[in-house]
């Protein structure tokens, strides 16, 4: 097997800057592929094209060299993606033939929506999950109940009806528990079939496409959504994401042996950010936290909601890095620290007065209290900075430590939003 496998995976809570990192590796891949979640998390990219939000299309399509697959780890909400695929048409020109949908993928349809939103408000406070209410949840429910609706379901039109037959009472009375508007059997074939007229062309069977690039030795790229820390498995349960943003993840939704990834990148922030519930033990209540915030931009790119901001964990992106089997970090937003006189990263816990080096399961997460040590900061500028040798000293020391601490190079430095922002080692 030649196999010229490179994955992208988040190390942190999520916002990582994935899709950044994504658009600049996509300038030489042949094929990019979402291989989980869906449009419950954007990815911020910036090129000469202008400034996108891509909540499901995968980040390679700027590339129109790039094959671009959505492949059967996604749900796919297929209005969403129309209005992504219309605004890029518009804005760039581009005619976007370039991107397919995997036949296995499920569909979000519209009683998930509301259900999850339904759902999320009867939590009490202390246990809302932070759920973005997009359906992401719920159809990966019925996923593994198995009762979903697949892109391929679009194409037989006997079938979808009888699948949608079949599920559709179950949905109306979850739908009437919760006091909502109900669904008749012609009211979703109507939105399916609006979606076949616009889709049918780009799903397809990725499987001996993709086989055939990873055998022949094509640069593939696999793209995935949120991080290790909203893992299903082995993030903050429950306030996780519903699938697994993981290289193991990667494998399982895109379709590829574990032995043809031969590259991973665990893109991180010099900082953290978190959106939504659960534990994150670096949060900032103070100026320092706000500071990070607005000099980071730091609102998500789905909700507009602010993200919670505090200082790099090392313990978390330890247990990411070896977690992924990480090779290459991507570290994102130096240049958002270039205004603190003292930076600091916690190298370790204190539970209940026992320290802990370690990442433990979440009821002890939500008792830790963070370790700190501190570093100067170098205040002066940074986003200028093309090569390694253009950083300040104090900056570069702060790298070399998250270096030695994770056991991890630091491949990729980002100083800035534009593509051209980007040191590499």
């Amino acid at each position: 097997m030649r196999s010229n496998v490179n994955a992208v995976v988040g190390i942190q809570w999520g916002d990582e800057g994935k899709g950044r990192i994504v658009d600049y590796l996509a300038q030489d891949a042949e094929i990019v592929i979402r291989f989980q979640g869906g449009d419950n998390a954007g990815h911020t990219v910036i090129n000469e094209m202008g400034r996108f939000g891509l909540h499901i299309l995968p980040s390679g399509i700027f590339n129109s060299e790039t094959m671009n697959i959505v492949s059967a780890g996604t749900v796919v909400n297929f209005d969403t993606m129309l209005k992504e695929m219309k605004d890029i048409r518009e804005r760039c020109g581009l005619e976007l033939d370039n991107v397919f949908i995997d036949e296995r993928a499920h569909l979000i349809m519209p009683y998930h929506c509301l259900l999850d939103g339904a759902e999320e408000g009867k939590r009490d406070e202390s246990q809302k999950i932070g759920t973005t209410k997009r359906g992401v949840g719920p159809c990966y429910t019925d996923k593994a109940a198995r009762i979903g609706i697949r892109a391929c379901d679009l194409l037989d039109e006997d079938r979808l009806e009888k699948r949608l037959s079949m599920l559709l009472p179950k949905k109306n009375r979850d739908l009437e528990y919760y006091g909502l508007r109900t669904f008749t059997l012609k009211e979703l074939m109507d939105k399916c079939r609006s979606w076949r007229l616009e889709f049918a062309n780009h799903i397809i069977d990725t499987v001996p496409v993709v086989r055939d690039a990873v055998e022949s030795g094509k640069k593939v790229l696999l793209e995935g959504q949120l991080g290790i820390m909203r893992d299903n498995d082995w993030g903050i349960y429950p306030y996780t994401t519903s699938s697994n943003p993981t290289v193991a993840g990667a494998c399982n939704g895109a379709g590829i042996p574990a032995k043809a990834i031969n590259r991973v990148c665990g893109v991180m922030k010099a900082y953290s950010t978190s959106v939504g519930g659960g534990p994150y033990m670096t949060e900032l209540f103070d100026k320092d936290g706000e500071k990070l915030r607005q000099i980071g931009g730091e609102f998500g790119v789905t909700t507009g909601r602010p993200r919670r901001c505090g200082w790099l964990d090392l313990v978390a992106a330890d247990y990411a890095c070896y977690m992924n089997g990480v090779m290459d970090i991507a570290l994102t937003k130096l240049d958002v620290l270039d205004t603190f006189k003292t930076i600091k990263v916690c190298t370790g816990y204190n539970i209940e007065g026992e320290y802990y080096s370690y990442l433990p399961e979440t009821r002890l997460q939500e008792k830790a209290k963070p370790i700190y040590e501190e570093f100067e900061g170098w205040m002066c500028p940074t986003s200028g900075a093309r090569r390694w040798e253009d950083l300040p000293d104090k900056a570069q020391k702060y790298i070399l430590a998250i270096e030695k601490a994770l056991g991890t190079r630091v491949t990729y430095i980002s100083v800035g939003p534009e593509r051209d922002q980007l040191i590499v080692r």
